[in-house]
């Protein structure tokens, strides 16, 4: 169990930071994947009061595995320039918080035509890498639902066009999941060289609901498995969605935004926690 590291999204523990570490703490993961912090993301944080959550952190002894980012989650068409902006704030806060991954996206497409902004993304995207690669700074593509890199063959064409080890790719299975990708073998095995961090969350085929691993269409057991047997040490970050939490709004597109019936809380995220345990010590 060893090889792989955990660490997870701990806002959708509550918008209370100390609470979050606190429960973190308990569960024994040393890291957290940094988003929403005291009722706000962790981009909208001068790097005054990042300064202080850092101190925060090493008061209980947990880092950070990434910043959660919402780079990347905007659609195509919207301006790039006040977004770059944000990016380099963020690329200081990574710095404070002693990460090297910044998670990121490849803009929301509203149109069936994806291709036809391809240009458009690459050219972005090449603007954010080619800034992190000054600021020694690696950027993780994740496969969310509506934007241009949110199937399989588009992300790898979006990592092979970049063509930078500062531009590498996150696999979550309920994501594709939800854009009906057979996450494994399919995907897995199309992406399995170029991914470095892994989401852990899982989802029904037929509603698109993200449900604890191992109960839906995610093959988190088949994924799991094969990471331990290739001998991958990477994260594996968990990212529940069992609940609504202070901020989830802002994560997904307009019409997309699921009508949960409680609020997340530390019993979920302990739950996602769970069925994961006993997925690793199954394998």
């Amino acid at each position: 169990m060893s090889q792989f590291v955990l660490t997870g999204f701990s806002d959708e523990i509550s918008p209370d930071f100390s609470v979050q570490l606190e429960e973190m703490k308990k569960l024994g993961i040393e890291y957290i994947e940094i988003r929403g912090v005291n009722g706000k993301n962790i981009v909208e944080h001068s790097i005054k009061e990042v300064n202080k959550i850092k101190k925060e952190m090493d008061s209980i002894g947990i880092k950070v595995s990434a910043i959660g980012s919402p780079i990347g989650k905007i659609k195509i068409t919207d301006d790039f320039e006040n977004h770059f902006e944000t990016f380099k704030h963020i690329i200081e806060i990574a710095k404070v918080l002693e990460t090297k991954y910044i998670r990121m996206f490849s803009f929301y497409i509203e149109t069936a035509d994806v291709l036809r902004y391809r240009d458009e993304v690459i050219k972005r995207l090449k603007i954010l890498v080619n800034y992190a690669e000054q600021q020694d700074i690696i950027l993780l593509h994740e496969n969310e639902k509506d934007i241009y890199g949110d199937i399989p063959e588009r992300c790898l064409d979006l990592y092979n066009t970049i063509n930078s080890s500062h531009f590498q790719l996150i696999f979550d299975p309920a994501n594709y999941v939800q854009c009906n990708i057979t996450t494994y073998p399919n995907a897995f095995n199309t992406l399995k060289d170029k991914v470095t961090y892994y989401h852990i969350k899982d989802a029904v085929n037929a509603t698109g609901e993200v449900v604890p691993s191992g109960k839906g269409d995610g093959h988190i057991f088949e994924i799991i498995s094969e990471l331990k047997n290739c001998g991958y040490k990477g994260f594996l970050s968990l990212e529940p969605h069992l609940g609504d939490f202070v901020g989830f709004s802002n994560l997904e597109s307009d019409g997309d935004i699921p009508k949960f019936k409680e609020a997340s809380d530390a019993g979920k995220f302990k739950l996602a926690f769970n069925s994961l345990m006993k997925i690793i010590r199954e394998v």
